[in-house]
């Protein structure tokens, strides 16, 4: 019998990581649809947990062309949900940094942005043209000595596409950080992402939610800080690793640790 047909019944919410647990950006693992569904014919909840620096809507569309029913899933939260209701909130445009597919899912929802003398920058990740952190020195320089506020709406540092490594946003926060310049994170393992989850779970209590992922320092990481118990998925950014045994005491975390560790969903 696999671990997870002998899920205790007390996880009535289950937070589930998209990429390297659902798909690879590209195609969905096997078994998924199947374990989303046996979840929800338990009566459980589940959210879809994404640091997709964009709108839940964008994140279903990209699900649908990847096959995955609507039947699967409650609710979806995203780190670009997030990053949206803080920016809405400043009342003024900001710079934008991202790809024209990003900037334009953004605006679709009123955000406004400008080219030049704006104080904060919304962050999506890396442009159409650049691809290397190297690229954007020159410009991340230039922000930080202006100590413009770089709204991060990706803390992820890479994701796998296709088997082939990309990087994020979070990379382009951290060389940002790194040289003085003021950044503000969404999503994984920052609260707001897990607030806007448990919201559309009904806000259930703590004990009752379980997180499913795959990455160390936003998924386990972020799980930790809010006190759910979850499991981790070994197939996806950490391929193949056994979670590390220094894990709790690296980040502060006392004696937590994932109360499993699986190769998949299925």
């Amino acid at each position: 019998m696999a671990f997870w047909d002998q899920l205790p019944a007390r996880y009535s919410v289950i937070l589930c990581d998209i990429w390297g647990v659902v798909h690879d950006g590209v195609t969905l693992y096997p078994g998924v649809c199947d374990r989303l569904h046996q979840w929800r014919s338990e009566g459980r909840k589940v959210v879809l947990i994404t640091n997709a620096p964009r709108t839940a809507d964008a994140v279903e569309a990209q699900l649908t062309r990847l096959g995955l029913n609507r039947d699967c899933w409650d609710g979806i939260s995203t780190s670009g949900e997030a990053g949206i209701a803080a920016i809405q909130r400043l009342h003024h445009p900001t710079g934008f940094l991202g790809t024209r597919e990003d900037r334009a899912n953004l605006e679709g929802r009123g955000l406004g942005f400008v080219e030049q003398d704006f104080h904060e920058i919304a962050v999506t990740g890396l442009d159409d043209e650049r691809d290397s952190v190297a690229d954007y020195e020159d410009q991340l320089r230039a922000l930080a000595e202006r100590q413009v506020l770089f709204h991060c709406l990706n803390p992820d540092r890479v994701v796998i596409q296709g088997g082939v490594p990309e990087l994020c946003a979070g990379a382009l926060a951290d060389a940002y950080a790194a040289i003085g310049g003021p950044v503000a994170w969404y999503g994984k393992p920052y609260p707001t992402i897990y607030e806007h989850a448990l919201g559309l779970a009904g806000d259930p209590p703590r004990e009752s939610v379980l997180a499913v992922g795959d990455a160390l320092v936003t998924d386990m990481l972020g799980a930790a800080r809010q006190g759910y118990d979850a499991i981790f998925v070994q197939g996806g950014i950490h391929a193949g690793e056994q979670f590390p045994t220094g894990f709790a005491t690296e980040y502060g975390l006392g004696p937590w640790t994932p109360i499993a560790v699986v190769e998949s969903l299925a």
